[in-house]
């Protein structure tokens, strides 16, 4: 019995042995198998320096849409702009209260209904985190090349 035990120890640490050997070697070859992506030509086990941030457009004029129902893009700079559950800055301008006096575009009525339709009195929950589908424009070239053509009603 003891025999036993020292050969399934033995095998046991061999194995065991082999399998950290084989894993270091697979984790030493990681590389990107020579394809270039948006990231470039990079290790993939490599964290490489972050590109520059972008140039936001200053404030403008209203931007038009491309496409029915595309949430209207944002014309100004909204670095540092808190969205959370006690604050929400875009509201201090574009809320029906006082876009007026700000020149500020009002926030749809679409954005005061519930989820079954119900008016409410305030922004619903749903719609209170604006950054998820009104973004800033950035002065940036187009990582991929892109054809898209705009819906021709809205031209």
């Amino acid at each position: 019995m003891r025999k036993l035990l020292a050969v399934l120890l033995a095998a046991g640490t061999l194995f065991s042995v082999s399998a950290q050997s084989t894993e270091t070697a697979v984790i030493e070859n990681v590389n990107n198998g020579g394809v270039a992506s948006l990231r470039g030509i990079t290790e993939l086990d490599t964290t490489r320096k972050a590109d520059e941030l972008k140039r936001v457009i200053k404030d403008r004029s209203p931007i038009d849409r491309d496409y029915v129902y595309q949430p209207p893009l944002v014309p100004h700079q909204t670095r540092h702009y808190e969205v959370s559950l006690n604050a929400n800055k875009c509201l201090s301008c574009h809320s029906w209260k006082y876009a007026g006096e700000m020149g500020a575009t009002k926030i749809s009525v679409t954005h005061y209904q519930g989820r079954d339709g119900e008016v409410l009195s305030d922004v619903s929950p749903r719609r209170y985190f604006c950054l998820q589908c009104h973004v800033t424009q950035a002065d940036a070239s187009p990582l991929i090349e892109n054809e898209f053509k705009r819906v021709d009603s809205l031209r």
